[in-house]
């Protein structure tokens, strides 16, 4: 990737921190109390994402090798994961930044249809294992707790949505999405010209990315659930955040709680998408999410500040990783 496109991605990561750092609703003596207050708690908090970032690295890693013909370092992809999150963050529709990112950084080492189908089956296996973790989350409930009538149509409506998009999932696996992709944008007006001499230009791209997108569900079956799984074992170990969280506060938590808060207010916050860096999505489904498990909603108000604070340390961290250990042109 050339380093205007790089200094490009950087600008919005400083654009996104200034943001962040300024939506903080509260005096930041204030703010460096709390901190304070969390104790190793929050070093917790922060070394647990290395190791999460590496399990992403891996799940997408297994992808890219699993024709045995790639040649990446896995610290490469581990630093592209990082940055790639990092610009997600700070983009408002999330996938946004990351994901032309990671693409235009391994084009170098894997060729420019390999390194976009696995990017794509990459993305497709982080957000699939969302919808596996959300639609698991409703049996953990309906074991744990008693389910009222309102509850119960919430939950029926959250499987019925996790099962409809799961659908659409496994099609998009057997079939390819490239190509659909780009028919399906080009039925927007005001995108319909470009999108349509995109996809007439690169027509042979497409179909060959469609082609590896379909032969890692069909053929490499080992490769599909391993990276499947890897990605569902981080969205469990990442509930260790909210428990991590929880136990500044109070020492009357579960993990089997966390799970649910972490479920729920996940779901809540990507639902809200389009909102720049997700900003009071994140905080309102903690504290929802934390008020439906009987627990007082200020709790997930400040798991959702902490929260915030990770989450501007670690692009930050993203920010200065894509200056480093680039290929020389």
């Amino acid at each position: 990737m050339s380093n205007k496109f790089r200094n490009l991605f950087l600008a919005i990561g400083v654009v996104a921190i200034v943001v962040m750092l300024y939506s903080f609703d509260m005096k930041y003596d204030e703010l460096l109390g709390n901190l304070k207050k969390a104790g190793y708690w929050f070093p917790a908090v922060l070394l647990l994402w290395v190791v999460m970032y590496a399990l992403n690295a891996c799940a997408w890693y297994i992808i890219i090798c699993n024709d045995k013909k790639s040649s990446i370092p896995f610290m490469k992809v581990y630093k592209f994961t990082i940055s790639g999150f990092a610009l997600n963050y700070a983009t408002p529709i999330g996938l946004m930044g990351g994901e032309p990112y990671r693409i235009m950084e391994t084009t170098p080492y894997l060729g420019a249809a390999k390194a976009t189908s696995s990017v794509i089956l990459y993305v497709m296996m982080h957000i699939f294992a969302h919808f596996c973790f959300w639609f698991s989350s409703i049996f953990f409930f309906l074991a744990l707790y008693p389910v009222k009538w309102g509850v119960g149509v919430m939950l029926v409506m959250v499987g019925a949505f996790c099962l409809l998009a799961i659908y659409f999932f496994i099609k998009g696996y057997k079939n390819g999405m490239a190509v659909k992709g780009l028919r399906m944008a080009a039925k927007i007006p005001f995108l319909r010209a470009k999108v349509s001499r995109f996809a007439e230009d690169k027509k042979e791209l497409l179909e060959r990315i469609d082609t590896q997108i379909a032969e890692l569900h069909s053929q490499h079956k080992k490769t599909f659930y391993g990276s499947l799984g890897i990605e569902f074992v981080t969205r469990i170990l990442g509930c260790l955040e909210i428990y991590f969280i929880m136990n500044i506060l109070t020492t009357d938590v579960s993990f089997a709680a966390c799970i649910l808060i972490q479920a729920f207010s996940s779901l809540f916050a990507n639902l809200f998408f389009f909102s720049p860096m997700q900003l009071g999505a994140r905080e309102g489904g903690l504290a929802i999410a934390a008020g439906g498990l009987s627990m007082s909603g200020g709790y997930g108000v400040y798991a959702g500040l902490i929260t915030r604070v990770r989450e501007v340390f670690w692009i930050v961290i993203g920010m200065l990783l894509m200056k480093v250990g680039n290929i020389k042109k």
